[in-house]
């Protein structure tokens, strides 16, 4: 079955740490959604998330600048609040940080597809319905702009 084209990709918090740690199957993916055209964001707290001690800053700058890095807007924690209300009333950084890649998700050209390791999170924030109408897939691949991800 062919996958549905992308609006744009989202990546989480890990999807990023695979890219930092220059992981060839996450690399390939974003290569793949760059060569068609897809947009590919990362929230800006996705970034803060993502690093730790080890990690080389001039390689993540130079990621950074072949990626769409979003601002967590007013809006954005509007929306995560409402996600998280919602979804149960569900508290917390893990799920506050979720909330917010998810609000901007759904403000990215449709369907988002949202790269992530935590399916049950996405899940208990976004349900069946957010899938359908807003199209968010946790895990979606992208089958194949310019240039690679890797140095």
């Amino acid at each position: 079955m062919k996958e549905p084209a992308a609006g744009s990709l989202v990546l989480d918090s890990q999807a990023l740490s695979l890219v930092l740690r220059n992981d060839r199957q996450m690399v390939t993916r974003i290569e793949a959604a760059r060569r068609v055209g897809v947009p590919v964001l990362v929230s800006a707290l996705t970034v803060v998330v993502s690093v730790y001690g080890k990690t080389d800053t001039t390689r993540l700058r130079w990621l950074l600048s072949r990626l769409q890095v979003q601002d967590v807007t007013q809006a954005d924690s509007l929306t995560a609040v409402q996600l998280l209300s919602d979804a149960g009333g569900l508290h917390g950084h893990k799920y506050a940080i979720d909330a917010l890649v998810a609000a901007m998700a759904l403000r990215s050209p449709a369907p988002a597809l949202v790269l992530t390791s935590d399916r049950d999170d996405w899940s208990k924030l976004c349900g069946d319905p957010v899938h359908e109408s807003e199209r968010i897939a946790d895990d979606a691949p992208v089958r194949g702009s310019a240039g690679s991800l890797t140095t």
